[in-house]
């Protein structure tokens, strides 16, 4: 629980996610509903990047250019991966081995394909991520990041107390299955945050307002333990006030169907700047 006022989660959906999520913030800033200032933020997966962008103190439209702008972009590893695809591929695995897995053993089958997978190197994977941030350094802001152990399927929250770096913390939340090697730290084996869930927005309840930034929305593709609306009903249960932002029509059609294709990048974040720029939904 973490007793705090008002809480910003950050969900996962690859570098158009981390695209559409800067550029949503930035609009609503411009709009005047600025909510990158929260007292908690917590990232998962792309979620993880942003959250740490925006911990760095600079300022949102620099954040914006650096999405925006092929001369201060981030330098990307290109992925071909059908979204679809994918989610019916690896999604049995976060469904479970039998229709009685359990939610540890789901994510421990899910451990061990991630392990077992061939990806580049823990090195070129750890240097995108050192590019994608401003500094390396863990802010002064609460920001917690989302894991999960490989071995063990169990959660692991990164924050500035638990002596890991700023980057291994984002690159373990950011190592998709299949996709990205496992990061190694303190000799366990952790991958993507988001296989436990997209958003991991329960990690906010406590706070009394909660704004979840959600690339993939209500209906993911990817099966979870914990559906957004099943985590959200909770919250709002437990008194929080909680407002879910989801691409529209047309941030959806610039994410499209491959979040991990580098091009994706300006198109996403201009539609989520405008889509911003209309202000927060109702609760």
């Amino acid at each position: 629980m973490v007793a705090v006022g008002q809480a910003l989660v950050l969900g996962g959906g690859g570098v158009a996610g981390i695209a559409w999520m800067t550029g949503l913030l930035a609009g609503l800033a411009d709009a005047g509903q600025d909510v990158s200032g929260a007292d908690l933020i917590i990232g998962t997966s792309a979620g993880a990047t942003v959250a740490a962008q925006v911990g760095s103190g600079v300022g949102l439209d620099e954040l914006f250019a650096r999405q925006t702008d092929p001369a201060r972009q981030s330098a990307e590893i290109v992925v071909e991966i059908d979204l679809a695809e994918f989610a019916e591929n690896f999604g049995g695995y976060l469904a479970g081995a039998t229709p009685v897995s359990t939610p540890d053993e789901a994510l421990r089958a899910a451990g061990a394909f991630a392990l077992a997978a061939p990806t580049v190197p823990e090195a070129e994977r750890r240097a995108v991520i050192e590019s994608r941030l401003p500094a390396h350094e863990w802010p002064s802001r609460r920001i917690r990041l989302v894991a999960v152990d490989c071995e063990t399927g169990a959660t692991r929250v990164f924050d500035a107390s638990s002596g890991v770096s700023l980057v291994d913390a984002v690159a373990a939340s950011c190592a998709v299955p299949g996709i990205w090697p496992p990061v190694t730290i303190d000799g366990r084996r952790y991958m993507d945050g988001g296989t436990r869930s997209a958003d991991n927005a329960d990690l906010a309840a406590g706070a009394g307002r909660i704004v979840v930034v959600s690339p993939f929305g209500f209906d993911s593709p990817l099966p979870s333990p914990m559906p957004l609306r099943d985590v959200v009903r909770r919250l709002r249960d437990g008194g929080a006030q909680v407002t879910v932002i989801q691409p529209d029509e047309a941030s959806r059609a610039a994410i499209g169907g491959n979040p991990l294709d580098p091009a994706t990048r300006v198109p996403a974040a201009r539609a989520g700047r405008a889509q911003g720029r209309a202000g927060l939904p109702a609760d």
